[in-house]
């Protein structure tokens, strides 16, 4: 007992010699604010009150030392320690943060004490820790600087990753973005390889916020250098002008020539003094070649260029020894209906006309004689310098067959040929190269009557023929070919002369009377006034009976027959004086065989009952 005495005695006397006055504290001040305020949860759950002096006190130093760990905000962290497969990253927060190394995949050399920017990914996970993004830090890094480059113009630095379709893929602050092909240069690009794994510069032309797709250009880098050029160019351009060139582009129809920022076209016509097919045969790809300016518009964007107009003209280089009837060899390089085009020379050609092309005067197309690429001989027919014009000749190459063709085909003279052309009034016959004859439709048969040639031959087969008639200033041949065998009407006008008697069957009842058959060329014509039989009926298809010929005519072959003459004597003696009174006209007159006809013809009308 008086052991505690003695140290309470100690403790008030060591309390009073260090406090000077005694301390009134805020619950004894004002009773009524104390309970007011008092933290009653604190108090039931035991925990002891701090001084508010205190609490402000760690408030500010929490403020001053740690950061306020907001989403999507992005900090700047340091790394602290790294592991196999995180890095340790304090951003000053009231723990430190993990962020994978998988994220730092683009950085192989990170180290300790390095400075990355992060994102607050996670403040607490399941154990409390948190957890930070280095990749979502850089990707709104990036767009923040992507945006910025494309408000401000700023030229960026970019990788190219790989091809894709229409362009390539560039790596920019981290963010893919698409190249198109046609942002790469200023000129067509045909190999995108060559750019793969390059760290170019760029300009981000396009951004959709929507989708967050970046376009960028390389193009424009290099635009405006070059519109510079193009209009320093454009300012000398002149017409007659000698400029350096790259072939840019190759077209069916002609050359695009860079100029260095200026194209200009060269066409097809005017790259070589020589026929061409394609611009490729004279100028590659990328090739550097001299052209001349032909012409342009006002504003000088369409500019004309020619690269034959380097050379002389070849007709100026043609020689003067070359003259009309000299043999040349040249090659076809264009062929028409009307002939086909020779070039005797580069740059210089000669036309050979088809009717120069063979001595027949059968009617045939280019083609059938020549074709493109054929080297062939020809003769100079004429030959203009002052306006380039050559025609030539092929078969003045082999003799005219028109020559001696009296003496080949003589008047009367037989021979084969062949069967070329069809007209409506007859048949060409070619009877050799350049000797071509017609036969008329009417020198074709004696006994069959032909409305067209093709109904008695076809083209291509083989015809005798027989010479009628030659003009040889006119180099006319006129030809027969019913005349190679006898006329078998000479024979039936005897066999079936006036009057004379035959027995056949009507073959066929027609207007106005019948037909009947005598032989393979004879069809006779029976007017039905003739068809009468004895009792008074007429002849019926197909019977049989005696006729009476009552008219014949060689010339148009015509036979007129009548079996009512056999037994009617008034008729018989009708004929016997039309026999009498044809035989005196052709005594006396000597009459046309058409009058005779005539007079045939009245008595057959007179007989039918016509007048």
């Amino acid at each position: 007992m008086a052991e505690k005495k003695t140290k309470k005695a100690e403790v008030e006397a060591t309390e009073a010699t260090t406090v000077e006055a005694p301390v009134v504290s805020e619950a004894q001040a004002n009773p009524e604010k104390f309970l007011k305020e008092f933290d009653w949860h604190n108090y039931e759950e035991g925990i002891e009150q701090v001084a508010d002096k205190k609490l402000e006190e760690f408030e500010k130093l929490v403020s001053e030392n740690f950061v306020d760990t907001l989403d999507d905000e992005v900090v700047e962290g340091e790394v602290i320690h790294i592991t196999d497969r995180d890095a340790i990253i304090d951003i000053n927060a009231k723990s430190e943060g993990v962020i994978s190394l998988n994220e730092f995949r683009y950085n192989p050399d990170l180290k300790v004490g390095d400075k990355v920017e992060v994102l607050i990914d996670v403040r607490e996970d399941a154990t409390g820790q948190l957890v930070l993004s280095h990749r979502k830090a850089r990707v709104i890094k990036a767009w923040d600087r992507v945006n910025n480059a494309h408000d401000t113009g700023e030229i960026v630095n970019g990788f190219v990753k790989c091809r894709t379709k229409g362009g390539m893929i560039v790596d920019v602050f981290g963010i893919e973005a698409f190249l198109p092909g046609s942002q790469i240069d200023v000129k067509p690009i045909r190999d995108y390889d060559q750019y793969v794994n390059k760290t170019m510069e760029f300009k981000v032309v396009k951004i959709n916020h929507e989708f967050k797709n970046i376009v960028v250009s390389h193009k424009a880098l290099i635009e405006a250098d070059i519109e510079e050029q193009k209009k320093e160019i454009i300012g000398q351009l002149e017409k007659g002008q000698v400029l350096e060139g790259v072939v840019k582009n190759i077209t069916s129809y002609g050359v695009f020539i860079d100029l260095g920022g200026v194209d200009g076209l060269i066409h097809i016509t005017d790259l070589s003094w020589s026929r061409i097919n394609h611009p490729n045969e004279i100028v590659e790809l990328d090739q550097k070649l001299n052209v001349v300016i032909l012409d342009f518009d006002e504003n000088k964007s369409r500019i004309q260029l020619g690269l034959k107009q380097l050379s002389k003209h070849p007709w100026e280089a043609l020689g003067e020894e070359v003259k009309v009837g000299d043999k040349v060899k040249g090659k076809v390089v264009v062929i028409a209906d009307y002939g086909a085009f020779v070039e005797v020379a580069e740059g210089v050609e000669g036309l050979v006309h088809v009717s120069e092309m063979s001595w027949s005067t059968h009617l045939r197309s280019a083609q059938d004689f020549v074709a493109v690429g054929d080297e062939i001989d020809a003769v100079i027919l004429t030959l203009d310098r002052e306006d380039r014009k050559m025609s030539l000749g092929i078969k003045q190459l082999t003799p005219d067959p028109w020559t001696d063709i009296t003496s080949k085909y003589p008047v009367g003279s037989k021979h084969s040929g062949i069967v070329r052309n069809f007209t409506n009034f007859g048949v060409f016959v070619e009877l050799e190269e350049g000797i071509d004859g017609l036969i008329y439709i009417s020198d074709l048969s004696w006994t069959k009557k032909i409305k067209h040639p093709s109904e008695f031959c076809n083209v291509g087969d083989k015809l005798d023929v027989v010479v009628l008639e030659l003009d040889v200033e006119g180099r006319k041949l006129s030809l027969g070919h019913k005349q190679t065998t006898e006329n078998p009407w000479d024979k039936y006008e005897k066999e079936f002369a006036l009057g004379t008697s035959h027995n056949a069957a009507v073959t066929e009842i027609v207007d106005k009377g019948a037909t009947v058959k005598f032989n393979e060329d004879i069809v006779a014509f029976i007017p039905s006034r003739h068809l009468e039989k004895e009792d008074g009926s007429k002849l019926k298809k197909g019977e049989e009976a005696e006729f009476k010929i009552i008219e014949f005519n060689k010339e148009f072959k015509r036979v007129v027959a009548s079996h009512t003459a056999v037994f009617r004597e008034e008729e018989a003696k009708i004929v016997k004086k039309a026999v009498k009174r044809a035989e005196a006209q052709a005594a006396e007159a000597k009459p046309t065989l058409g009058d005779a006809n005539d007079a045939l013809q009245a008595l057959k009308d007179k007989m039918d009952g016509k007048k």
